[in-house]
């Protein structure tokens, strides 16, 4: 493979690991938007935890909060 087709895919793969940082953030924001509306709305934290597929702590730490344990 010539170097300009190897730094092509390069370029390539860098824009969509670009892309995928960005969605990642996006879904990451979003989900922190609906576990504070959850907690806000008395939803136990296990219960949010399970439905998120973190941990307990998982959720403190994407909402910043001390854990009470």
């Amino acid at each position: 493979m010539s170097e300009a087709a190897v730094l092509r895919k390069i370029k390539s793969a860098a824009r969509k690991r670009a892309k995928a940082d960005e969605a990642k953030r996006e879904a990451t924001e979003q989900l922190r938007t609906y576990c504070r509306e959850a907690r806000e709305a008395k939803v136990p934290l296990t219960r949010i935890a399970s439905e998120a597929g973190l941990s307990r702590q998982g959720i403190y730490d994407l909402l910043g909060e001390r854990s009470s344990a």
